[in-house]
């Protein structure tokens, strides 16, 4: 819990402390957390990172809601699960000769019947950060091919 706290919790409070007195002397700007479809739904066995995840969610409102008027938008992507180097990596460790059985696993949880992709991820990342969602401040973007819809 401790360590999920620093990386998840402070480090995202540590960004934003850093950032802001710039973005208010420049007029405005945008804050863009991650944060996890854990912060917007219950799953079994993840107490921790789903708690540091809820209270990046409640650190983007908040945050939303104190700069709106001076201009800093916030938001954050609310990803499930995503193939990255990192999943590759824990399936190798922890499974090994069945990486093929539990990629399989891990994509069949996924509504759509695979995992996200880095590139869908940065391409909303890119939206919520552009002058065409500047209508858009302390919104949480679920990108989880239905996990947040069943």
């Amino acid at each position: 819990m401790d360590r999920l706290y620093r990386v998840n919790v402070l480090g995202f409070y540590l960004c934003a402390r850093a950032v802001i007195p710039g973005m208010l002397s420049a007029g405005g700007g945008v804050i863009l957390n991650m944060a996890s479809t854990v912060s917007l739904i219950g799953i079994p066995d993840r107490f921790a990172y789903s708690t540091t995840k809820g209270a990046v969610l409640a650190m983007t409102r908040s945050i939303a809601c104190d700069y709106v008027k001076r201009g800093i938008r916030c938001n954050c992507i609310c990803p499930a699960r995503i193939h990255t180097p990192f999943v590759d990596g824990f399936v190798a460790k922890n499974y090994p000769g069945r990486e093929a059985e539990m990629m399989r696993i891990l994509s069949d949880t996924q509504p759509v019947g695979r995992m996200g992709t880095p590139e869908e991820v940065a391409h909303l990342a890119l939206y919520l950060c552009s002058d065409e969602a500047a209508f858009v401040t302390g919104a949480a973007y679920p990108i989880d091919g239905g996990v947040t819809a069943l």
